[in-house]
């Protein structure tokens, strides 16, 4: 008798993920996905997010990290709801790590529920957590063959942050070259230059953010 041990392992964390999506829908939440290498800025740019939607939307974070809370207490000062996950050695977050968190925040306070999860290439886009969207964030700082060589990630993602580009002239990062890449894996992926430092490219985040919300709900953030 031959078992797919993956394959039981991922419908088990689907069905939980469906439930934790209807729980998000109750509250009226747009909940994203963030995945990336280690280190790309996925902290930075939330700190940065929760800034620009401040009076507008409002953010909540849940953050998955193998060890420490430092994360989450970057976040805190910035006033945002915010729960840490560690997972000690998984690789990623999962659906029942997302169900185990949601008690400890107050979705009726949130528009806007980012799961930061743990800093991979690989492991991350193969479990469902509930989430309206999975991004992925590249920073020039890496590589433009990536997305060739991590595909699933940018498959399986609906937009693409590509992150420090106010380093660019200190790389030899080919930004055309990585835009063709991850299209080349997923056609239909929306991609935004953004940098967490100076700020250029933030506002066309904020304003793919609000799209989302509007199209999900068909009306703008709660007062």
């Amino acid at each position: 008798m031959k078992i797919n041990v993956m394959t039981d392992i991922l419908e088990a964390n689907d069905r939980i993920a469906v439930d934790n999506s209807k729980v998000f829908d109750k509250h009226r939440n747009l909940v994203l996905n963030l995945m990336s290498s280690p280190g790309a800025g996925k902290t930075t740019l939330l700190e940065k997010t929760g800034e620009a939607l401040k009076g507008k939307l409002r953010l909540g974070v849940i953050a998955g990290d193998i060890e420490t809370t430092r994360d989450a207490e970057r976040l805190r000062k910035y006033k945002l709801p915010v729960v840490q996950l560690t997972t000690g050695s998984a690789c990623h977050l999962d659906a029942n790590m997302i169900t185990y968190a949601l008690p400890h925040i107050d979705l009726k306070k949130i528009d806007i529920l980012v799961i930061e999860n743990v800093g991979n290439l690989v492991c991350p886009a193969e479990f469902k957590l509930g989430e309206d969207y999975k991004i992925m964030m590249l920073s020039v700082t890496e590589g433009d063959e990536k997305p060739l060589k991590y595909p699933l990630m940018f498959r399986e993602s609906s937009l693409l942050l590509i992150n420090k580009i106010d380093l660019l002239k200190y790389t030899n990062f080919n930004l055309k070259e990585a835009k063709a890449n991850a299209r080349r894996v997923n056609p239909d992926l929306d991609i935004i230059d953004i940098s967490c430092t100076t700020g250029e490219g933030i506002p066309d985040w904020t304003s793919w953010l609000n799209q989302r919300y509007q199209k999900k709900f068909g009306t703008k953030a709660r007062a």
